[in-house]
């Protein structure tokens, strides 16, 4: 597909590089020449210096044959500009990131009136995920699977875990719950799980299975995850003002520590039914006064890195339960791995993986077959969900003997509503969802798996 991403900014960088990697013939537009040069040194994409809400400068960058448009500059407003022209020159799918709390209560009526394929909140995205994580603790990540009947959950295992130094046949022959144990990140290594590899403490884990099946899992390997009813968010940002959103109706109560007072105000005005505290987080007293060791989960959204992950191991070392860290950058993602931190929050990676699944989508009209695509573990492991179609090699042949190549998981099958966790003996047929979990990154057909 031949893309034009208009934003050379952090989402607009990690797009252009995931989607050049997965095939795109990518053209990047900015008004800076060091950013466009800085993208175009890395990738092997095309960069256009301009306005990419001008006529001329998508028309140089080739808006005539692009099959999608991107518009993730900082302003919501030249966005939605960008993609009403693209759709005006070009006959191509347009998204546009908008960041306005504001906007995004309008946001069905934006996509329907400018005809846009896609309205994309990276913030209210990484709310979302917070939330997830916050109604299942045990997890550090959940990513759903057949329309939510199936999901890809992955912990951490605790020091005290009764199935360190077990192998996945031995957990799979002990416990007995039906959940497949797809990959296993250990340092900097990840595998994908074989009966004889054994766990070791602080592995990080990843199942398939559905949520009734993982929370009966979780209980019989006396995982400690308590249910949370309380968290202290530091940062009243835009993401907070969502995450009381999601969170409104869950009956998780939120303490939120911010340093602004205008923030704090419209925050206790809008969200009376949480706490809001005038004051700076980075005060280790006032963390303690508010009772950071005694919390169920503390979620860590201001502004700076350095700041999150200092603060969360401070949250960590006085005893809270569940810890939640929002990072902005990603290029020290192999030291941040390192640090006993326990859930990670990229919302630019949010943002390029949803916009990633959409252009698997898409393709799927030009003969690729995936429904859903997700990073496992990031340029690693990727997990995709395909629809078996009629007379495909893969149908109706025993998942033993069909030759797979090396690192290859068939995770699960679902089939008229039923999830199956699939053993040797079973088969795919015509019309089911099937959940693969591999090394081979960038599959378009489910057959790509086979040798």
């Amino acid at each position: 597909m031949k893309v034009i991403i208009v934003g050379c900014g952090r989402v607009g960088q990690t797009l252009a590089e995931k989607l050049n990697g997965d095939g795109n013939d990518v053209t990047v537009i900015d008004l800076s020449a060091a950013k466009i040069n800085e993208i175009t040194g890395t990738c092997d994409v095309m960069g256009v210096i301009g306005n990419g809400a001008t006529h001329t400068v998508q028309r140089d960058a080739g808006i005539g044959q692009a099959d999608l448009f991107i518009a993730v500059t900082n302003s919501d407003e030249l966005n939605l500009l960008c993609c009403v022209i693209a759709k005006k020159e070009g006959n191509c799918a347009t998204i546009a990131r908008l960041k306005n709390p504001e906007y995004s209560e309008i946001a069905p009526y934006l996509k329907e009136e400018l005809g846009l394929a896609m309205v994309i909140n990276p913030e209210y995205a990484a709310a979302e995920e917070i939330a997830r994580v916050l109604r299942f603790p045990s997890a550090i990540k959940i990513e759903p699977f057949a329309k939510g009947k199936v999901e890809l959950i992955k912990f951490r295992l605790q020091k005290d875990s009764e199935i360190a130094d077990m192998s996945v046949k031995e957990v799979a022959m002990k416990y007995r719950c039906d959940v497949l144990i797809c990959t296993i990140e250990r340092d900097d290594e990840a595998y994908i799980a074989n009966g004889d590899f054994v766990f070791r403490e602080k592995d990080v884990v990843s199942i398939v299975a559905t949520p009734k099946n993982a929370n009966e899992f979780f209980k019989k390997i006396h995982y400690k995850g308590n249910s949370i009813k309380n968290a202290i968010v530091v940062g009243g940002g835009t993401i907070t003002h969502y995450l009381c959103n999601v969170l409104e109706r869950t009956g998780i109560s939120l303490k939120i520590i911010e340093k602004d007072l205008k923030t704090c105000e419209e925050l206790s005005t809008q969200w009376d039914k949480n706490v809001v505290i005038h004051g700076n987080a980075s005060n280790k007293e006032l963390l303690l006064e508010e009772g950071v060791g005694t919390t169920d989960a503390f979620v860590s959204l201001a502004n700076l890195d350095e700041e999150n992950i200092l603060l969360s191991l401070f949250a960590k070392e006085a005893g809270c339960g569940k810890i939640i860290t929002r990072i902005k950058r990603t290029d020290y993602g192999n030291v941040i791995s390192r640090l006993d931190l326990d859930t990670i929050i990229c919302p630019k990676s949010i943002t390029a993986d949803i916009i990633l699944r959409f252009v698997r989508a898409t393709r799927n009209a030009h003969g690729s077959n995936v429904e859903t695509m997700y990073n496992i573990i990031e340029d690693k492991v990727e997990a995709s969900e395909f629809i078996v179609k009629e007379n495909s090699p893969i149908a109706g042949v025993p998942l033993s003997q069909l030759q797979f190549k090396d690192n290859v998981l068939v995770a699960s099958i679902l089939r008229g509503g039923t999830v199956i966790i699939p053993h040797g003996n079973d088969l795919l047929c015509a019309g089911d969802a099937v959940v693969i979990v591999t090394k081979h990154l960038g599959l378009q057909d489910v057959t790509d798996v086979l040798r």
